[in-house]
């Protein structure tokens, strides 16, 4: 009984991270659909294009609280459910890939960057923590949310291995989600590393037109040859 309560609790966490947070708020607003503008990405840094804080702070948190929710019952409830070792991360990973592949828009989502946070958050505060802090130093030193995702993912598992004891238990499965987690995220920016590479990545409150190599300011004209 106890593999099928796991398959259960699997189904019901990858459900939860199919929720569109960034359509479901964006509607709620009034705001135009987050995948027809900017990036196309169903995720809070490009709600934030389309003009709201508001939105863009409740995708976040959302996106954030339905990785953090089934990793956070699972810990509080799952023992009398016989879902002890490796549960946690099970569920965990399944929100996450719920919000990559989510069910409910043609699997098509978001990069997972704040989804992650979450599982982080529910594994361990402290671990999320050290993530959350590393991204925003790495943002406040680049101005780049892509670098910073990324520079955060490569780490996650090395504060995991480098935590030990009392902080955050070694387990193999929750290090094989942490990692599994790190992988994606370092393949859903796969576009952004070619942009870093050459060059044009935009930093924060930059344009992409802006970023490429010998683009014009905004409004500047064409010189007319002679």
């Amino acid at each position: 009984m106890e593999t099928v309560y796991l398959l259960v609790a699997v189904l019901l966490a990858y459900l939860l991270g199919s929720v569109p947070f960034a359509v479901v708020v964006s509607r709620l607003l009034g705001l135009r659909d987050p995948r027809s503008f900017g990036s196309g990405n169903p995720g809070a840094t490009n709600v934030l294009r389309s003009g709201s804080k508001l939105a863009a702070a409740l995708t976040l948190l959302l996106d954030a609280a339905k990785g953090w929710l089934p990793v956070a019952l699972v810990g509080w409830f799952g023992g009398r459910w016989g879902l002890w070792d490796g549960a946690q991360a099970a569920v965990g990973l399944a929100a996450f890939a719920g919000h990559l592949w989510p069910i409910f828009i043609r699997f098509k989502g978001g990069k997972g960057v704040a989804t992650a946070l979450g599982v982080l958050l529910g594994l361990s505060p402290w671990l999320g923590l050290a993530v959350a802090l590393t991204w925003v130093i790495a943002l406040a030193l680049s101005r780049m949310s892509s670098l910073s995702s990324m520079v955060a993912a490569v780490l996650a598992p090395v504060y995991y291995l480098l935590g030990g004891g009392a902080a955050w238990p070694y387990d193999r499965m929750v290090l094989l989600a942490i990692g599994v987690m790190a992988v994606l995220l370092l393949y859903r920016h796969r576009a952004n590393m070619a942009r870093l590479l050459a060059g044009q990545e935009p930093r924060i409150g930059q344009s992409k037109t802006a970023a490429a190599p010998g683009a014009r300011p905004a409004g500047a004209k064409r010189k007319r040859r002679h």
